[in-house]
């Protein structure tokens, strides 16, 4: 279904802009638009380079449009899609200012700082978005397009946000917390507050705190923590008991086929990065094991995936810190 932000009369009033916008006709045939709306007047973050401990953002004001479509194409790539929008982008005299894929982005810390549709009209899978960013000057405005292209287990899933300014950009960036403490200073309480400063300055980042309903908070947040889940440091199976956590999300996935859970492990900081990613990816895969074949899950419906210790919650300078960064979390990735 379409959804509209603005009233009639401002649609027609914005609609000899919308109709010089960027076009995306690359998009296939089979594409279903499922979002559009008209924020006039609108505000935009935009990320305009990868996150390498900041993200360089621009801070826009103007006429917003944001649209996103569906296609049905589980065989079409996201690089296809790009590779589409950059040809739509050079006819439409752009010019690109950020092209990356997933780990050239930055990963987690890029996902969330980026302006996102909610499920079920975007999808943004943790292991496989692009995005595209450009920008050109006409009739003395700035006009910026931002494409966001991921999938889906059947479907893809892209994103266009257009902004017509109507002031200069401001340049932003995510500011980076400094993890030095001084001489006089406790260093775990210098990491502890580096890491509540990072979250406090990246929109979009919600806290995860245990829930009395997790699944409320997946819904809500987008993920939770399942923190009742047994991972003693080094062991990558789960202790042979019942686990509220897995039943709660089995028994929704079971009420919801169409929805996909990525199951992402975490680390503490012992041990080499490759070799806690591996743990941390066979843990995953323990608990997606233990959905399937205990809880009768659909293995379609749940992925998993290893991030080692590279987004801890805590410091790892502390025996409690490394047991809390110790996890496996539940990411919702929207409909199929």
């Amino acid at each position: 279904m379409i959804k509209r932000g603005i009233a009639a009369c401002m649609l027609v009033l914005a609609a000899a802009s919308v109709a010089r916008a960027f076009d995306p006709t690359s998009l296939p045939e089979a594409s279903k638009s499922t979002y559009e709306d008209i924020l006039a007047p609108g505000s935009l973050t935009l990320p305009v380079g990868v996150y390498a401990g900041s993200l360089p953002q621009l801070d826009l004001e103007g006429q917003l449009t944001r649209r996103a479509w569906q296609i049905p194409a589980p065989n079409l790539s996201t690089l296809e899609l790009v590779r589409g929008l950059r040809k739509d982008l050079a006819r439409g005299a752009y010019t690109v200012l950020l092209d990356c894929d997933t780990d050239d982005c930055g990963s987690f810390d890029f996902r969330f700082g980026l302006p996102v549709l909610p499920a079920p009209e975007m999808n943004v899978d943790l292991f496989d978005f692009r995005v595209l960013v450009a920008q050109r000057v006409a009739a003395g405005r700035d006009e910026f397009v931002y494409a966001l292209v991921s999938r889906g287990r059947t479907n893809r899933f892209v994103q266009i946000f257009e902004m017509i300014t109507d002031r200069p950009p401001q340049a932003v960036r995510r500011p980076v917390p400094s993890a030095t403490p001084a001489a006089d200073q406790d260093p775990v309480e210098v990491l502890q507050r580096a890491v509540e400063d990072t979250r406090a300055t990246a929109p979009g980042l919600p806290e995860p705190t245990p829930s009395a309903d997790p699944i409320a908070t997946l819904q809500t947040s987008g993920y939770f923590v399942l923190t009742d889940l047994d991972f003693p440091s080094g062991a990558e199976t789960l202790t042979d008991r019942r686990y509220a956590s897995l039943a709660a999300l089995a028994a929704f996935l079971k009420e919801n086929a169409g929805r996909i859970i990525a199951l992402v492990g975490h680390t503490d900081a012992v041990g080499s990065l490759e070799a806690n990613t591996a743990l941390s990816r066979r843990r995953a895969e323990a608990v997606r094991r233990r959905l399937i074949d205990i809880h009768g899950v659909d293995p379609a419906q749940v992925t998993a995936h290893g991030a080692g210790y590279l987004a801890p919650l805590a410091s790892n300078l502390s025996a409690p810190g490394r047991e809390m960064n110790r996890r496996v979390e539940a990411v919702l990735l929207g409909a199929e």
